[in-house]
């Protein structure tokens, strides 16, 4: 489709955050104008049951590293210190006359769910990553390279409406503290 689709995600951690921000990624009148902002809250939104997994839900894992979770309160958010916020922005286009509004639409809520799922497991997985280095870091990204061409070779890869591009913001509560 070369120029006439695209996903483009742009993202900024800000710690003591809360979501406050109205807009963090200094994003244009004209795309503020197109934006949808969508709070993801990774203990309380809900999930497809099919992919419901009891080890990655943040009302019940505890992390022994840094002594943080379960969130169990309702309002967690809002007490947990420290916290920080995830503020992501995604552009997505898709130039197909009559599918444009239905891809683009599919496409977002796609990745919203991806984003939950996603941030929730960075949660409940906490301390498998909690206190790794920079070079632990390079290491588990070559590691996982490789991995990754080795399954596309095998062909096994696991699975888990206008002219102007879609655009949804997302806010990421992560808790980083103790509740």
């Amino acid at each position: 489709m070369k120029d006439n689709f695209s996903i483009v995600y742009e993202t900024l951690h800000v710690d003591n955050s809360r979501g406050e921000r109205e807009n963090a990624l200094n994003i244009s009148d004209a795309d503020l104008k197109k934006r949808d902002v969508i709070m993801i809250d990774v203990a309380n939104d809900p999930i497809d049951p099919k992919d419901y997994k009891a080890q990655e839900d943040p009302k019940m894992v505890h992390s022994f590293k840094t002594g943080r979770g379960p969130l169990t309160e309702k309002d967690w958010t809002q007490k947990v210190e420290p916290v920080m916020t995830c503020y992501k922005l995604v552009y997505i286009e898709f130039k197909w006359f009559g599918l444009q509004g239905k891809v683009e639409s599919f496409l977002a809520k796609t990745i919203h769910n991806l984003f939950i799922k996603f941030h929730r497991q960075l949660f409940c997985w906490m301390d498998q990553w909690y206190g790794m280095t920079i070079d632990d870091i390079r290491a588990l990204e070559e590691q996982i390279k490789k991995d990754l061409d080795v399954k596309r070779n095998e062909g096994t890869v696991p699975g888990s409406g206008s002219d102007s591009a879609s655009i949804a913001a997302s806010s990421v509560h992560t808790a980083n503290g103790k509740q």
